[in-house]
């Protein structure tokens, strides 16, 4: 039997790598990094941050086209890791006077599941197998955190591994 227990986690925080953005999630328990490229980092970056761009940017308007429709994205699950690869699965529901109440479950990357996590506020998941098989990189996440801004990290970030 497949477990379907989840557990709510949160955006912790965004870094810029060499070549994106790592993106650390978790709880008090522990936290894991997902990479991503650094335009979807960028956008999270400015939607949790509650930045307005001057233009709607991709994640602006789907939010924008999900509203128009009586829909609005109810939570995101990270659901399945397959080597460096994370998956990901957004719940949208559907409420308007054409229909009672429907519920979408999409196939997304975790990078535009977050990304629209942060843009609707709406709750983040992650399976236990997943949680269970994630490196814990808190002590990392700590590290980072210390640091000044303009100063370079103490040792070296966490190997990157592309999210596809």
């Amino acid at each position: 039997m497949i477990s379907k227990e989840v557990l709510l986690i949160e955006i912790k925080a965004i870094f810029p790598t060499t070549s994106g953005s790592a993106v650390f999630l978790g709880n008090d328990q522990k936290a894991f990094v997902i990479y991503m490229d650094p335009m979807v980092g960028n956008a999270i970056s400015l939607l949790i941050n509650g930045t307005k761009s001057e233009r709607p940017l991709t994640h602006d308007l789907m939010g924008l086209l999900l509203t128009s429709l009586g829909a609005k994205v109810e939570r995101v699950i990270i659901n399945d890791l397959k080597g460096a690869t994370y998956y990901g699965r957004m719940i949208v529901t559907v409420e308007n006077e054409l229909q009672q109440r429907k519920v979408i479950e999409l196939d997304a990357r975790p990078s535009d599941c977050l990304a629209m996590a942060a843009q609707q506020n709406a709750p983040i998941y992650i399976t236990r197998p997943v949680w269970d098989e994630v490196e814990d990189m808190s002590e990392v996440l700590k590290k980072m955190t210390k640091e000044k801004p303009g100063e370079e990290p103490e040792g070296e970030a966490p190997e990157e591994k592309p999210e596809t």
